[in-house]
């Protein structure tokens, strides 16, 4: 069976959605008045940032609450420790929030954990 995958997040301003991810340079999928559309990585894979109150009833649950729990962690490849350096200082200065900064784990990983605005992380690294 062919199928197409594609994440959805809950937030709570797509505007302040929106100008975090231009800023980090992705590439808009499009927006409507419920949701904001970016294309992440080289296969263009989707992530769609719904207003949390339109997502929810159509989960039929809770949308998790960022600031207690991890829903999940999408990792970010770079291309060399200066890539991930220049992703941490991109992530800073289009307001997010850095979890934990860049440092050498394990042999040959470099990287760091950052939160969007809504509190969704992501991993960005290079091995």
């Amino acid at each position: 069976m062919k199928t197409k995958i594609w994440a959805n997040f809950g937030v709570s301003d797509l505007h302040r959605t929106t100008s975090f991810y231009q800023a980090l340079g992705f590439t808009s999928n499009g927006a409507l008045d419920q949701l904001t559309s970016f294309f992440f990585g080289e296969n263009n894979f989707v992530i769609h940032f719904f207003l949390k109150e339109i997502l929810q009833p159509a989960m039929q649950g809770p949308v998790i609450d960022t600031a207690t729990g991890n829903e999940i962690i999408f990792t970010l490849s770079a291309d060399s420790i200066a890539a991930v350096d220049e992703w941490e200082q991109k992530v800073v200065h289009a307001g997010g929030t850095i979890i934990s900064r860049p440092a050498a784990f394990g042999e040959g990983y470099y990287g760091f954990v950052f939160a969007d605005p809504d509190g969704h992380k992501f991993n960005v690294f290079h091995m």
